[in-house]
């Protein structure tokens, strides 16, 4: 599951470095034709990657709660172990 979400993640980064690039093509081409039109483009990529961020959080946010799981379960195997012993020395 971790990997799916960090594999996931690095397309999201590879899709921003795209967008990236794409607005910078676009506002060198836009300012050889009209400088006013440049603005509004500009910030509605600004938007997508604002939202491709919020996104990213999200994940790593899941990924967070996936290792508390993680640990969670390393506890109860360490209870069970102890309470092996204990039945163990019970039997001796």
């Amino acid at each position: 599951m971790q990997q799916q979400l960090q594999q996931q993640q690095q397309q999201q980064q590879q899709q921003q470095q795209q967008q990236q690039q794409q607005q910078d093509r676009q506002s060198t081409f836009l300012v050889s034709l009209d400088p006013s039109v440049q603005a509004p483009q500009q910030q509605q990529h600004q938007q997508q990657q604002q939202r491709q961020q919020q996104q990213q959080q999200q994940q790593q946010q899941q990924q967070q709660q996936q290792q508390q799981q993680q640990q969670q379960q390393q506890q109860q195997q360490q209870q069970q172990q102890q309470q092996q012993q204990k039945q163990q020395q019970q039997l001796e």
